[in-house]
């Protein structure tokens, strides 16, 4: 029966996964949406590597997150 069913926008399951070394819960499905949720995905000076493996930026909104993932960000910076 349809009343069952969760609401719209609620049905999202949360999944556990690790950003640099951090236990992390996220509704991200991918890459680029993990990346926004953390706030660096707009910054210029960003990359990312999932289960030891870098994903270049041009591919990360494809790049699907599994449960368990280990998510490794690296921000650039410069000075001395």
């Amino acid at each position: 029966p349809l009343a069952s069913l969760p609401p719209a926008g609620q049905g999202r399951s949360h999944m556990r996964v690790t950003v640099n070394d951090e236990p992390k819960e996220t509704a991200a499905r991918s890459l680029a949406d993990l990346l926004a949720e953390l706030g660096v995905a707009q910054e210029p000076a960003v990359a990312a590597a999932v289960d030891e493996q870098v994903v270049p930026r041009s591919r990360w909104s494809a790049h699907p997150l599994a449960e368990g993932a280990r998510i490794l960000v690296i921000r650039a910076a410069q000075g001395g």
